[in-house]
């Protein structure tokens, strides 16, 4: 009879990052709340980068944003959907593969944040917008940071991984 062999350290610990992310994104959605007022600029970079408090009910572009208040709940169920998604992708991730690892415990910790605004404000608190004169981008926060980031992450390493290499070929 062989011997069991031990479980290889999967990528779990990961969500550390995960943690970091939501803490980092809740924390600095309660000082906003606390300290910005609303949907007034603050700049931050004259011309480029101002804090400016807003809300957002929909998705990425404030997308859904007018449909009436369900889209909060199917945001939510999405977000926790592709987190446990994620999460398992982790559980299967070798734990020193960063390059695997890291962008998808920064999608998990964005979405997660996120949630947390729809659950306890029924929408997301952003509030980092960039300007080139007249021209504005929507406005965002760390979680969405975290949530593209990890996107591009995922995208990136994914295409850089190629095929791996036949023998004899």
């Amino acid at each position: 009879m062989a011997a069991p062999t031990a479980p290889k350290p999967n990528a779990l610990p990961w969500l550390a990052a995960s943690a970091l992310v939501l803490g980092l994104d809740q924390w600095s959605k309660a000082w906003v709340l606390r300290a910005l007022p609303e949907f007034t600029a603050v700049p931050v970079i004259d011309g480029f980068w101002n804090w400016y408090r807003t809300y957002n009910t929909g998705a990425a572009f404030s997308f859904l944003a007018d449909a009436g208040g369900w889209q909060k709940y199917v945001f939510m169920v999405l977000a926790f959907g592709i987190s446990g998604l994620m999460a398992w992708m982790l559980a299967r991730t070798p734990r020193g593969d960063w390059k695997q690892a890291l962008p998808l415990s920064l999608v998990i910790g964005g979405a997660v944040g996120n949630v947390i605004d729809r659950f306890l404000h029924g929408h997301v608190v952003d509030f980092i917008q960039w300007h080139v004169g007249d021209h504005y981008w929507p406005a965002f926060n760390i979680a969405d940071c975290a949530v593209v980031g990890g996107a591009i992450g995922i995208a990136l390493f994914g295409l850089l991984a190629g095929k791996p290499a036949t023998k004899g070929g």
